[in-house]
């Protein structure tokens, strides 16, 4: 009897501990170990010490692991905090979770790519990149470096897009912003633009095209997403003799530029060089960045994006409205990549 008591006794002990040291706040990530989503959690957990609150910051192995996120996701919900936030790694494996949520008036804040595809209310907020907002800064970037390499063509020049896909709203985000930046700068100039490759970017462009067009923008997206087929992709880009800029709008992508850049070495910043920019970090692009083989890189900003996160969920549980909100980015070079501010986003 007595060490039946000693047992009882020692559960309720640890069961106090574990509700005097519940958090107020759980974030369940698609990941934890990788440096993005350890830059993710330096955000939140700069914004919760700034606040004066306490978070619980998880996340599976890898992201495809669907199942242990979900057991995270109901951890958090049966700790009762006063918020969740979700990066959910699929919305349809944690729809029972989030009703259950909803139903114990717990609220949800999305975050990076969120939960896509979640029932009408059921996330109040997203804390995330504006993808076509970034693929029109690299475009800015990009134009302000062959603005007088356009102008003293004698002919028409090309600038490329090498897509992963046609499907992904982040990656085609990302094309499209860059493709009508060029658009509008070029228009700006008084040049005409044509858009040539895949019919998904060439229809949801906002470009008016032009005949005689003097800046040809091609996007070419690979028939299945392989680091060979992209790397071929932007190797026929290269090649062609009108080209001057190549932008890849997501890791996949500038990758795949590097590779093609191998043996060919058209990449840089030098005259007669087509000029690179890419998207994400990642040790490849890093050293093409650094190298000079590409003139920059666009990487998201996790840190802001946690810190974001976190004053989002306080805001919830306070009945105060929010909204999706814009966690910005960088463009980084050699020049500023090692600046404390941009180093703390670039991730592996």
């Amino acid at each position: 009897m007595k060490k039946v008591l000693a047992i009882v006794l020692v559960m309720l002990l640890v069961l106090s501990a574990s509700a005097a040291f519940a958090a107020d706040y759980e974030i369940v990530s698609k990941g934890f170990q990788h440096q993005y989503w350890q830059a993710v959690l330096k955000g939140a957990q700069q914004k919760a010490d700034e606040l004066g609150v306490t978070i619980n910051f998880v996340g599976p192995a890898n992201e495809s692991a669907y199942d242990e996120q979900l057991g995270q996701l109901n951890s958090a919900i049966n700790a009762a905090p006063k918020a969740i936030g979700l990066a959910a790694l699929s919305t349809e494996t944690c729809l029972d979770a989030i009703a259950d949520a909803q139903a114990k008036g717990i609220p949800i804040i999305g975050f990076d790519s969120g939960v896509p595809g979640a029932p009408e209310g059921a996330i109040l907020a997203n804390a995330a990149t504006n993808n076509y907002n970034a693929g029109a800064m690299a475009a800015e970037k990009v134009y302000e470096a062959i603005k007088d390499r356009i102008a003293a063509a004698d002919g028409a020049v090309r600038i490329g897009v090498s897509a992963q896909d046609a499907v992904s709203d982040s990656v085609v985000s990302r094309g499209l912003g860059f493709i009508d930046k060029i658009g509008e700068l070029a228009a700006a100039d008084g040049y005409g633009v044509k858009l040539e490759g895949n019919e998904r970017y060439i229809n949801d462009a906002k470009v008016e095209q032009a005949d005689d067009a003097k800046i040809i923008i091609e996007t070419l997206v690979p028939s299945q997403v392989t680091a060979e087929l992209s790397a071929i992709d932007c190797q026929n880009l290269l090649n062609k003799a009108d080209i001057i800029a190549l932008y890849g709008s997501n890791q996949h992508s500038a990758e795949a530029m590097v590779t093609a850049n191998e043996n060919l070495q058209k990449l840089g910043t030098g005259e007669g060089q087509v000029i690179g920019a890419g998207f994400d970090s990642g040790a490849v692009i890093k050293d093409a960045v650094r190298n000079g083989v590409f003139l920059g890189a666009i990487t998201q900003a996790p840190v802001a994006m946690g810190a974001k996160t976190v004053e989002l969920m306080v805001a919830a549980a306070n009945g105060e409205p929010v909204e999706d909100a814009d966690t910005g980015c960088q463009w980084y070079t050699a020049e500023n990549m090692d600046d404390p501010e941009i180093a703390q986003n670039l991730y592996d």
